[in-house]
C-alpha cells in the first residue's frame, strides 16, 4: 500500500512542477543568481560539491534538512515560503519528502523540481529470511515496517548510490545555469571518483571480515548493507525516533540472538535508548553509525567522505575482532 502512495506522491511532484520535460535556463534574481533550495543535508553537501565555484547558483538548505531523514516532517510557514521563492528544489526523491506532495501545487510551475534519485533504480526495503535468525512470526511481528515500507530512500548512505545522485545533480544544474555547464561536470566527475573509491574501500575491507549480520537503528543503510556485503538481520525503529514497543524489543532481542548479529548500531540523529537496551539484553555490543542523513550548513566539502570513512573504521573495529557485550 505504501509503494502506491510513494508512486503518487513522485508522480504528483512531476505533475506540479512540469519536471518531465527538460527545462530551460533559469530566470535570475535581480543579483544575477540562481536560488536553489535543498530538501535534505545529503543533497545540500552534493550540490555544493557539484556547484563550487559557481558564480551563478545560490544554495540553500531547507529546515527540513536539519531533522535527519525527513519522513515525518511538517512544512512551516518559513518553508512555504522558501519553497515559492526559489527557482529550483532538488529532492531526495523516493518519496522521503511526502510532506512536499501538497505544497509544490500551490508553488506552481515557477519552481522545478531536481529529483535526485531519476533514472537509479530503487530497492525495496530489506526483508528477512527466517535463516536469518528467529521464526518467521517473531520477524514478521519485529519488522512489520519491512513489509508495508515500499521502496527504500536512502541512496545517499551509500558511496555506491551517492555517485549516481551527484551524475543527476550535475545534469540538473547544467540545465539550469549552461553558461557553467563545464564547470558542474568537472566537479561532478572528481567528486563520483572520490565517492566510487570510497564505495570500494567499503566492499574491499567489509568483505575480509569475520562477521556481517547487524541490527540498525533504522532501514537507512540498507543499499550500503547491500554493496558491501553486510547484512541487516534486524532494525530497531519503525520509523525514526519511534521507539519499539517493550514487546517488539523482546521479539528483536531474540532474533538478535538467533541470527548471531554481531553488533547494534545507532546513528547520532535519534535517541539510542532503545537500541543500547537490546544491545544489553542481547549481550553485544552497540556503536555509532552516521548515515550523513544530517549535519551543519557550514560542513566542508568533504564532510561526507570524512563521515563514511568514519563508519567503515567503526565496522572494521566493531565487527573485525571477538565478540564482547
Amino acid at each position: 500500500m505504501r509503494t502506491i502512495l510513494l508512486a503518487a506522491v513522485a508522480a504528483t511532484l512531476l505533475a506540479a512542477t512540469g519536471c518531465q520535460r527538460k527545462p530551460a535556463p533559469a530566470t535570475r534574481t535581480a543579483d544575477g543568481k540562481v536560488r536553489v533550495l535543498c530538501t535534505t543535508f545529503p543533497t545540500y553537501l552534493f550540490a555544493r560539491n557539484v556547484a563550487a565555484g559557481s558564480k551563478t547558483i545560490l544554495l540553500e538548505m531547507a529546515a527540513a534538512g536539519s531533522a535527519g531523514c525527513p519522513h515525518d516532517y511538517v512544512l512551516t510557514p518559513q518553508d512555504m515560503q522558501a519553497i515559492t521563492g526559489c527557482d529550483a528544489l532538488i529532492i531526495n526523491g523516493l518519496g522521503m519528502e511526502e510532506f512536499l506532495s501538497g505544497m509544490l501545487n500551490k508553488a506552481g510551475p515557477k519552481v522545478r523540481v531536481i529529483d535526485t534519485s531519476k533514472s537509479i533504480p530503487p530497492a525495496e526495503l530489506l526483508q528477512m529470511t527466517a535463516e536469518e535468525g528467529g521464526s518467521p512470526e517473531d520477524q514478521a511481528d519485529a519488522h512489520h515496517h519491512h513489509e508495508h515500507g515500499g521502496i527504500n530512500p536512502h541512496l545517499f548512505a551509500s558511496p555506491k548510490m551517492a555517485v549516481m545522485v551527484v551524475a543527476n545533480i550535475a545534469s540538473a544544474l547544467s540545465e539550469l545555469a549552461p553558461s557553467e555547464a563545464g564547470l558542474f561536470t568537472s566537479n561532478a566527475r572528481a567528486y563520483e571518483d572520490r565517492l566510487a573509491a570510497l564505495g570500494e574501500r567499503f566492499a574491499d575491507r567489509v568483505k575480509g571480515l569475520p562477521r556481517k549480520n547487524i541490527v540498525t537503528e533504522h532501514a537507512v543503510f540498507d543499499y550500503l548493507a547491500r554493496d558491501c556485503g553486510l547484512k541487516i538481520v534486524a532494525v530497531v525503529e519503525e520509523a525514526p525516533g519511534q521507539e519499539p514497543s517493550a514487546a517488539e524489543m523482546l521479539k528483536i532481542i531474540k532474533i538478535v540472538r538467533g541470527s548471531g548479529a554481531a553488533a547494534v548500531f545507532t546513528e547520532p540523529q535519534y535517541s539510542a535508548r532503545a537500541a543500547q537496551a537490546i544491545a544489553r539484553e542481547a549481550a553485544v555490543p552497540v556503536a555509532v553509525l552516521d548515515p550523513v542523513a544530517g549535519g551543519p550548513t557550514d560542513a566542508p566539502l568533504d564532510y561526507y567522505e570524512t563521515t563514511m570513512s568514519a563508519n567503515l573504521a567503526t565496522l572494521e573495529r566493531v565487527l573485525g575482532g571477538e565478540k564482547k557485550p
